[in-house]
């Protein structure tokens, strides 16, 4: 049996979400038709059919808005890592994070491609992406290192695992939008982190170029 105050309260949460999600899509849809510099918050809320005042108590700026942050991302994340089974090494409980954030994504896939779509076209949205993601990494780096019982001070390790791994997410956001889907988030994704893995190693190529040569290694 739920207590009085249960219901009430779903149903707040759930107005929230709405309520985000209705800006994040306002945003995304008035910023792919005029361009980023062309759209205000103003008319961001508009669309949405809320306040200016309501914009801000879930967003800083049109830009986090258009990005979509979920500022709950980088401590589910982080949650997730240290709730890991202890096994895994941080790159193998990093997966399955990441795998486990994928599926929200895997739920608003046009939203998605849209934005990416945005982003690409805006020098300004690809610098805040960068931030937001530092944001993320930092979470990240304390949480292997939390893991690991390391001193996230003095060790490179949290930090390096924590931006290899953030890279490769990136990496493979921008091939699955740019290859039109025809090959799967998780997969793209699993195919970074096997690299990471593999510790980088070159893939094998064709010992003779294009010419007929053998094509020279670029060294390491």
């Amino acid at each position: 049996m739920t207590s009085p105050g249960t219901a009430p309260t779903g149903r707040r949460d759930r107005k929230k979400r709405e309520t985000r999600d209705a800006l994040i899509n306002a945003a995304l849809r008035l910023a792919a038709e005029r361009g980023v510099e062309q759209v205000t918050v103003e008319e961001i809320s508009d669309a949405a059919d809320v306040s200016s005042r309501t914009f801000f108590n879930y967003f800083s700026s049109k830009d986090e808005a258009i990005t979509g942050r979920d500022r709950l991302a980088g401590q589910r994340l982080r949650d997730r890592v240290q709730d890991a089974p202890a096994h895994l090494s941080p790159l193998q409980a990093l997966r399955l994070a990441v795998h486990e954030e994928l599926a929200r994504l895997e739920d608003d896939k046009e939203g998605w491609r849209l934005r990416m779509s945005v982003i690409g076209s805006s020098p300004q949205l690809l610098a805040r992406l960068t931030s937001l993601g530092q944001v993320e990494e930092r979470e990240l780096t304390n949480a292997i290192a939390e893991k690991l019982g390391a001193d996230v001070g003095r060790s490179a390790y949290p930090h390096l695992v924590a931006a290899a791994v953030g890279t490769a997410v990136r990496v493979a956001l921008a091939r699955w939008c740019a290859e039109g889907e025809s090959r799967p988030l998780p997969a793209l994704v699993d195919e970074a982190f096997d690299l990471l893995a593999a510790g980088l190693a070159a893939p094998a190529t064709d010992p003779a170029g294009p010419t007929g040569h053998p094509t020279p290694r670029t060294p390491v």
